[in-house]
């Protein structure tokens, strides 16, 4: 298991600094979210840029997942619009290849996997029933754009939209139905739907391969760091150990990026005085961490 943070919480950092800054305060692993400000793969050129940050991060030993919640690069007016249910077949489009683009990003920079979600159901969109039929049509062509480039797909519920519940999402993955669909479980988000999170990530853990990591307060979507919210995160971290979780576990801050240096430490901080990090971000045994 490695210990990462995501590159939406050093929005005004230039990527490669970021990269660096997380890699000195001893993370193992970066999630990439590529932006308008961080490799725009809407744009000419940035399949040079890519190789240069795979190169980085290769130097670096750090792991690496892409994620795709940029919150304004495909509708410069809608946050996380057009998305994977959207009415019209025209702006489904617009989000299926934005997503397989990231994939192309993934191959390009050696991430195993990218993390998507299904987006709000909103007036005009048609039945719930409807949408769930169609969301999972849409997963289907992406689980195979991604089988193609052998990749894996960590589908994420979250609060507010179609999936939103580990319940939701374990039933999406049923329905897809193809060994390369999973989940991508964010810790806040189990908390702020009322979920039990032991419960939850017992259940889910088989089909789950990428964890985002923060504190949150349950009825509010708000990420938070650890010991902001009402998480016992140091549990947590002690379940995934114990169920000796191979994945990335990376923290998700994007709206802590007027101090992402002091947040990034102060998180890692955390880690360390728990026992829960040594260097470069490697999970380590609670007991044997409070010793070094």
């Amino acid at each position: 298991m490695k210990l990462g943070y995501n590159t939406n919480g050093f929005a005004h950092h230039r990527l490669k600094d970021a990269i660096r800054i997380l890699s000195g305060l001893g993370y193992g692993a970066l999630a990439l979210t590529p932006d308008v400000h961080h490799l725009d793969v809407t744009q000419p050129g940035w399949e040079g840029e890519a190789k240069e940050i795979g190169k980085i991060l290769d130097d670096l030993g750090m792991a690496r997942v892409i994620e795709t919640g940029a919150r304004f690069i495909l509708d410069t007016k809608r946050k996380h619009h057009p998305t994977l249910i959207e009415a019209s077949s025209h702006l489904r489009q617009i989000r299926r290849d934005y997503l397989v683009r990231c994939m192309d990003l993934a191959t390009m920079v050696g991430s195993p996997l990218i993390s998507f979600w299904s987006g709000k159901s909103e007036a005009g969109n048609g039945p719930l029933e409807k949408l769930r039929d169609g969301l999972v049509e849409e997963c289907s062509l992406l689980v195979h754009e991604a089988a193609q480039r052998k990749l894996l797909i960590g589908f994420e519920p979250e609060p507010g939209m179609l999936v939103e519940t580990t319940a939701q999402g374990l039933d999406l993955v049923e329905q897809v139905g193809h060994p390369a669909f999973c989940l991508t479980i964010d810790i806040g988000h189990l908390h702020c739907m009322g979920e039990n999170i032991k419960d939850s990530l017992d259940k889910a853990f088989s089909k789950t391969i990428n964890i985002h990591f923060e504190d949150m307060r349950r009825g509010f979507h708000d990420h938070l760091p650890p010991g902001d919210g009402e998480i016992d995160l140091a549990a947590v971290m002690d379940q995934l150990a114990e169920k000796e979780f191979g994945g990335p576990v990376c923290v998700e801050l994007s709206r802590h990026s007027h101090d992402a240096v002091a947040t990034a430490t102060a998180t890692m901080d955390w880690f360390q005085t728990n026992g829960f990090a040594k260097k470069w971000g490697e999970m380590v045994p609670r007991d044997l961490g409070k010793k070094a």
